[in-house]
C-alpha cells in the first residue's frame, strides 16, 4: 500500500481550510501550542505535507504563516472573504489551487485536526479519482478530509457563506463513495482549550 500511496498522493492536492475565527476557543486556536510544542495549525499540516506533493493552506489576509507554524513548502492562500464562512474560504482556495495544479482530486481538511492516522489516509487517497467524492465515515459519521474529484471543482468555487462542501455531496449523491474507518482523528477537531491540554 506504500507504494501506491505515494503514486496517489501525486494526483491528490491538498487544501487546508484555517481561516475560521475560533468564536468557540475564546481565542485564535491556531496559535494554541500542543504537548508537542508545535502549534495546532502546524500540527495539523504534518501529515498532508508528508503524503501529498502538493498543499495550500488558506488564510486570513492579515496572519502571519511563519508564526502560525505553516512549514516553508505549504503554499498559502489568503482568503479576503474569510469572515464570511468557511465556503468563501473553501471557493477562494479551490479556485487558486485549480489554477496551479493537474491534480485529479482535492483533499480538503480542516485547519484543527492534528491527530488523522497515515494509514487512514492511505486507505483514502487509493480511492480518490475525478469522478468521486470520497468521505470518511468512523462509527456511520462523516469525517474528514473529504476528497472531491476534479469534476466537482466547479461547484465547490461557486460556494458562499459557512456551508463548506455538504452541499456538493448532497447534490452528487452517485458521485459520493463512503470509506467506513477506525480512526477517530478524522472525527476529532479542537474547539476548546481542554482538547490542546
Amino acid at each position: 500500500m506504500q507504494a501506491d500511496t505515494l503514486r496517489k498522493s501525486q494526483a491528490v492536492a491538498g487544501l487546508v481550510l484555517a481561516a475560521g475565527f475560533s468564536r468557540r476557543f475564546g481565542s485564535d486556536k491556531r496559535y494554541a501550542r500542543l504537548g508537542t510544542g508545535q502549534t495546532l495549525l502546524g500540527a495539523s499540516l504534518v501529515l498532508p505535507s508528508t503524503l501529498l506533493e502538493e498543499v495550500w493552506v488558506v488564510l486570513r489576509p492579515e496572519d502571519d504563516s511563519a508564526a502560525l507554524g505553516v512549514p516553508a513548502q505549504v503554499k498559502v492562500i489568503r482568503s479576503p472573504g474569510a469572515e464570511l464562512g468557511m465556503g468563501h474560504s473553501l471557493a477562494s482556495g479551490v479556485q487558486r489551487v485549480s489554477q496551479m495544479t493537474i491534480a485529479s482530486a482535492i483533499a480538503v481538511f480542516l485547519g484543527d485536526m492534528p491527530w488523522i492516522g497515515a494509514d487512514s489516509m492511505g486507505y483514502l487517497l487509493a480511492l480518490a479519482s475525478p469522478e468521486h467524492i470520497v468521505v470518511p465515515t468512523i462509527r456511520e459519521q462523516p469525517g474528514h478530509p473529504v476528497l472531491f474529484g476534479r469534476r466537482f471543482w466547479p461547484a465547490l468555487q461557486s460556494l458562499t457563506g459557512d456551508a463548506g462542501g455538504k452541499s456538493v455531496l448532497r447534490a452528487n449523491p452517485q458521485a459520493v463513495r463512503y470509506l467506513p474507518l477506525n480512526d477517530l482523528g478524522m472525527l476529532r477537531d479542537i474547539d476548546t482549550p481542554g482538547f490542546v491540554e
